[in-house]
């Protein structure tokens, strides 16, 4: 493995960077505070603006480490901050990770995510030398499903009962997958 740490990643739209302390005001209102972006998530909505400053204190202090990468997404023309992505599982003894992501609701459909999370393959293959990246999602979001398979990884299956929604309900999993030799830049 090659560690780089995140940096800066250009798309033709939305750009990839560090998040930054006073990102908090943005994120918080864009998409950590939504209950409808959290619906299929991990974690729930916060509910103050403290919750979110204190994930970003984490993941910015996290930059210290070359193998960490937690990018946020932002669109060039306005720099307006709209989502996170990164990788959210790394299993480096088996060239292996897992990404994340998320995005606020009022930016949906529009491609952002597609752009960034083959951005984001193009660079844990290239630079980073990963061999497999893998994704999952709640079976009911859709629409994540749709952002996956347009970025050309294969489903493999769903993973019953393996995930524990921010609700504390256990919810099948879709797995979806792509590899070095099967990917195109």
């Amino acid at each position: 493995m090659n560690h780089k740490g995140t940096k800066e990643l250009e798309t033709n739209r939305p750009k990839l960077r560090r998040f930054k302390l006073d990102d908090a005001e943005e994120m918080f209102n864009n998409w950590a505070s939504d209950e409808k972006v959290a619906k299929f998530l991990t974690w729930k909505e916060h509910e103050s603006i403290d919750v979110t400053k204190k994930i970003l204190d984490e993941w910015v202090s996290s930059y210290q480490n070359e193998e960490y990468y937690q990018w946020g997404i932002v669109i060039r023309e306005t720099n307006e901050l709209i989502g996170s992505i990164g990788v959210a599982g790394n299993k480096e003894n088996k060239l292996m990770c897992e990404i994340g992501y998320c995005i606020g609701r009022n930016y949906w459909g529009n491609g952002y995510v597609a752009e960034a999370l083959n951005r984001i393959i193009k660079f844990l293959f290239t630079e980073i030398n990963y061999n497999r990246i893998e994704i999952v999602h709640a079976v009911e979001n859709v629409n994540s499903g749709k952002v996956i398979r347009k970025c050309n990884l294969k489903f493999e299956g769903i993973l019953r009962d393996r995930g524990l929604s921010n609700r504390l309900e256990l919810i099948d999993l879709a797995m979806y997958s792509i590899l070095r030799k099967e990917w195109k830049d």
